[in-house]
């Protein structure tokens, strides 16, 4: 039996249960806090030789010295080669189309020029350095290092620094291999709060970055929230989600499947099933409890989907997607018969999968948009990860003769208004006497 909760939007007391059920504690472990600060600050002050400890003691990997624990892109090639062929092959193919989807992403420098001769405008140049975290030992994402490391190659990053445990000395080969495909520079094997701290602050061997890429732990995403300032990072990310809009004509097991492809993910994922069609609710719950039972991680599951998870029967498909938009979920999928009609009601989401054969999985892994995405609402107002966040734009002012005689008292008259004499100075030198 599962008990996945059944709301309604016509039972009174919905949007507080609703809300209740959306609401995500984030709350940061002081423990973990803790542990993180003093790695962060032991290796900012030690360098080389803490990263080499605290690598022998979390990872049991007896190194010496770092060069033991960096990867030379031989080592990458030899990984992909022993690859069995459909699994490179097929590795080959979503990076082939990540990347093509990706190069549209990719921004070009502007400008123009005003009648009195003066040019405005913007030049856009990629990041110099990026750092990728990839998890590894049992929790090995090569579809990670695709989408991490692809938008930053296509954005033109001169060096892309991959850094991945490898728990007892454990190395995954198709987490190589896609580091191989993907272009990466240079590898090293070293992982949680003290590799984000090595390549925040930079040490003898690992060099210092400009912007951390890429997902982890809790030690990992704590790490990440402070080094933020001294470097840039893609976003701290909380649990997976799905939510399934569908107007009750889709396959019931298809529905079910999808929303256990997030919750498989971890016990605090989120998956939400909302229609019209309430015999279509009870279809997909008893699809649910029957391929339960089949699952691998069925524990993980039942635990998110109990803690976590609804279905929710909706008025109509209007309500459906005011819903929707209300939850802003990391993964939507309008699983309608007409999904372009109620596209343009969706403002908030990290992905849109159209259709009743857009099933999540393939955003995951090869169909080309990116599947590191924004979560617990925060779709409201932020995007996933794509080429932009790997270059940076710069303004451009060139100002005419005449043109500084016209900037010069406009400049000057606002300085003065802001009691800053020398920007209103500075603006009238330059006005012809």
């Amino acid at each position: 039996m599962l008990n996945i909760r059944r709301l309604s939007t016509t039972q009174p007391g919905f949007a507080q249960e609703f809300a209740r059920l959306l609401a995500f504690e984030g709350a940061q472990d002081a423990r973990v806090e803790a542990a993180v600060a003093a790695i962060l600050d032991n290796v900012r002050q030690r360098g080389d030789v803490a990263v080499l400890e605290y690598t022998r003691r979390f990872d049991a990997v007896a190194a010496d010295a770092m060069a033991e624990l960096t990867l030379s892109a031989g080592e990458l090639e030899q990984a992909l080669g022993r690859l069995p062929r459909a699994r490179r092959e097929a590795l080959e193919q979503a990076a082939a189309r990540i990347r093509a989807y990706h190069e549209r992403q990719r921004q070009d420098s502007w400008s123009y020029e005003e009648a009195d001769g003066t040019l405005l405008g913007q030049q856009v140049t990629p990041l110099d350095r990026v750092g990728l975290y990839v998890p590894g030992g049992k929790a090995a994402y090569p579809s990670s290092v695709l989408m991490n490391a692809i938008p930053a190659k296509v954005a033109g990053v001169r060096e892309l620094i991959m850094v991945v445990p490898t728990p007892g000395g454990e190395k995954n080969d198709l987490v190589l291999a896609a580091a191989a495909i993907s272009g990466v520079d240079r590898v090293f094997t070293i992982g949680g709060a003290q590799a984000v701290a090595a390549l925040a602050y930079g040490t003898a061997t690992v060099p210092q970055v400009d912007k951390i890429v890429g997902p982890g732990n809790a030690y990992v995403a704590a790490a990440k929230r402070r080094v933020f300032g001294v470097v840039g990072i893609d976003m701290v990310a909380g649990p997976s989600e799905i939510l399934v809009l569908c107007d009750g004509r889709t396959s019931a097991d298809w529905v079910a499947m999808d929303l256990f492809s997030q919750a498989e993910h971890d016990e605090l994922a989120q998956a939400i099933l909302v229609t019209p069609d309430e015999p279509f609710l009870d279809a997909v719950h008893r699809s649910m409890e029957r391929q339960l039972a089949d699952m691998p991680r069925r524990d993980v599951i039942r635990a998110s989907l109990e803690g976590r998870g609804a279905l929710v029967l909706v008025r109509n498909l209007e309500e459906a997607c005011e819903i929707a938009n209300r939850v802003a979920p990391e993964h939507l999928e309008l699983s309608v018969e007409d999904p372009h009609r109620w596209l343009p009601r969706i403002r908030h989401a990290g992905a849109i999968f159209l259709g009743r054969y857009t099933s999540e999985a393939l955003g995951d892994y090869c169909a080309g948009p990116n599947h590191v995405l924004p979560t617990s609402r925060t779709a409201r107002f932020s995007s996933p990860l794509g080429v932009y966040d790997f270059q940076k734009r710069s303004s451009l002012i060139e100002v005419s003769r005449e043109g500084a005689e016209t900037l010069g008292r406009i400049a000057a008259e606002l300085a003065e208004g802001e009691g800053l004499s020398a920007h209103a100075r500075a603006a009238t030198y330059r006005i012809p006497g």
